[in-house]
């Protein structure tokens, strides 16, 4: 039976606030390699080499504490393609990495945070 229409297909795009848009989308194209375009953001193709086949969406309880250290209200996670290469690109930019799980049921988790406090999960699918 075919799937009823008025339902979502999937993320559109995340949109994040900041004191500083221009400096923020810098960040991300130096140090994560986004595409970032002239109009400011950057079209991440769902069918690129490696992606994961699903994306995820999840609430967390309002006192979780997985976010920490950001107090912002919500996390990004990236698909990576090598997290090593990765986490060699963030230490060469000097990004701490704030906590790392090379051996998770999903893959290989990197943790850091951007200019403006948002923490960032990096993802190695396996």
């Amino acid at each position: 039976m075919a799937e009823q229409p008025g339902h979502v297909t999937g993320i559109g795009g995340v949109f994040v606030k900041s004191k500083d848009p221009v400096a923020l989308a810098r960040w991300y194209k130096e140090v994560l390699g986004l595409d970032v375009e002239s109009w400011g953001g950057a079209a991440l193709p769902v069918d690129a080499p490696g992606h994961p086949p699903k994306v995820s969406w999840m609430a967390f309880p309002d006192g979780t504490d997985h976010m920490a250290p950001s107090v912002r209200e919500f996390m990004i996670n990236f698909a990576v393609d090598d997290m090593d290469a990765m986490i060699a690109r963030l230490t060469t930019k000097g990004v701490p990495i704030l906590k790392r799980d090379d051996a998770g049921p999903f893959g290989r988790f990197a943790w850091i945070q951007d200019p403006d406090g948002t923490k960032i999960e990096l993802w190695q699918p396996k």
